[in-house]
């Protein structure tokens, strides 16, 4: 059993971090600077939504392996590893915002302990070089006899299944030149039974970025794809499964869809933008996937108002506000700049979301929420699709078709079966879905080999 401090424990990876330490055995702290977060925590109140972690909240605080402060003079002395999961916010020019970072880092160095040897494991996404300076921050304010180390260690969850991928990584990429310290932390993840890569620090810090920014790469392509079938006639869907039979391709991210968001894709490759542009490189590809996710939700808009002769006085449900399954999260949510874009044009918006409501009702005061999709869809001139919750594949649409005042459903995540839908007597629109052809039409005709 390993004391742990997580600092920024209140967080989306901080808490999932602090919860499956603890549930491995670990006696864990969780520092935020968050008063009200703390209490509801200490309470086994989970403030975020995700698969599985109130439960292993509950738990892991019974079993007093976990608990949560705000005094870092009570988390970081007589802990042995403390994980820094703090926040790297977008700056306006796309840049890491390292704000919460270095206050952090300077008071862990406040607190560390004389005599006693601390790793300090960077887990929040940083840019390349930051490791160097969070050892230089500790070192600055650390009384004069502590010893410390950092290690880079990236994290690579997904929002919806932080936990699971936490207890079931991939791989574990960690950085560093101090070999004590590197095997602190190895065992730590050691009973995962994952691959763990030891390299330097700042190649295990660009490995995130790039690895991020790949994943980015393959939505928009396919996304640029999803246009060219609008104009060709083509199905994506079919083009889609096609090349990602490939073994070196493969399935996954080639889903077409109004573009990517969260915490992660839009700011990553954003900061590897800027992290090239800084270092003298001219990121072509890089500024390409941007513009194409933007463009993704501008196109998705304009498909609507084409299709409804304007959207001036339309009603419009929304559904899905989360900027994908299984969290609340709203964060550079595609669906949020969908909303944003069709109030611009004057539709009358109203919304369904499964978890993101109450976090929706703050950031988005100027629509209407519904708490389910059939109210929202009352009366309305079109529904868009614009999360891909499973609990829209059980829409009964023709009891939709009954509810709507217009016939049109946009799925802006290809999810729906389009025939279902038209069988009640509704128009679908997918993302990138050309005419698609008759049963006739649709026939794979063999043709004889010719004889050599």
């Amino acid at each position: 059993m390993t004391p742990i401090c997580v600092v920024g424990g209140g967080g989306y990876v901080g808490l999932g971090y602090a919860v499956a330490l603890a549930e491995l055995g670990h006696q864990v702290v969780g520092l935020d600077i968050d008063a009200d977060r703390v209490e509801r925590l200490n309470r086994g109140d989970s403030p975020i939504y995700e698969a599985g972690l109130p439960e292993m909240l509950r738990r892991t605080l019974d079993a007093g392996r976990l608990r949560f402060t705000t005094d870092y003079a009570e988390a970081v002395p007589g802990s042995d590893i403390v994980f820094l999961c703090t926040g790297t916010p977008s700056l306006s020019d796309g840049e890491a915002d390292l704000r919460q970072v270095r206050a952090a880092a300077a008071s862990i160095g406040v607190h560390l302990q004389p005599g006693t040897k601390t790793v300090i494991v960077n887990k929040s996404t940083m840019p390349v070089g930051t490791a160097e300076r969070v050892a230089g921050i500790v070192a600055e304010h650390a009384p004069q006899s502590a010893d410390f180390a950092v290690v880079s260690n990236p994290e690579f969850l997904r929002e919806g299944r932080v936990l699971h991928d936490i207890l079931h990584p991939d791989r574990i990429v960690l950085g560093g030149d101090d070999a004590d310290a590197l095997a602190a932390v190895t065992s730590l993840y050691e009973p995962l039974g994952a691959p763990i890569m030891q390299t330097d620090h700042r190649s295990a810090e660009l490995i995130k970025y790039a690895a991020n920014a790949f994943l980015a790469t393959k939505i928009s392509f396919i996304n640029d794809i999803a246009r060219l079938c609008e104009r060709l006639g083509a199905d994506v869907t079919v083009v889609a499964k096609g090349i990602g039979a490939d073994e070196r391709i493969g399935p996954r991210f080639l889903h077409a869809g109004i573009g990517f968001g969260g915490s992660c894709f839009p700011k990553d490759v954003g900061a590897l933008t800027r992290m090239a542009e800084g270092a003298g490189l001219h990121p072509g590809l890089l500024r390409s996937v941007l513009e194409i996710n933007r463009e993704a939700q501008r196109r998705f808009v304009a498909r609507a108002d084409e299709l409804l002769g304007g959207l001036d006085g339309r009603e419009i449900a929304v559904w899905g506000l989360a900027f994908k399954e299984g969290t609340d999260d709203l964060r550079d949510s595609p669906a949020v700049e969908v909303v944003r874009l069709l109030a611009e044009r004057g539709a009358a918006v109203r919304a369904h979301d499964p978890a993101a409501l109450p976090n929706a009702a703050a950031r988005l005061p100027e629509i209407v929420l519904r708490e389910d999709p059939y109210d929202a869809a009352e009366g309305a001139d079109a529904v868009a699709l614009c999360t891909p919750w499973p609990e829209y594949t059980a829409i009964d649409f023709d009891r939709l078709k009954r509810v709507m005042g217009g016939d049109l459903l946009l799925d802006g995540r290809n999810m729906l079966d389009a025939a279902k839908v038209e069988a009640a007597g509704l128009r679908y629109v997918g993302i990138g879905r050309g005419t698609r052809p008759t049963p006739t039409q649709a026939v794979v005709q063999a043709v004889p080999l010719r004889s050599s």
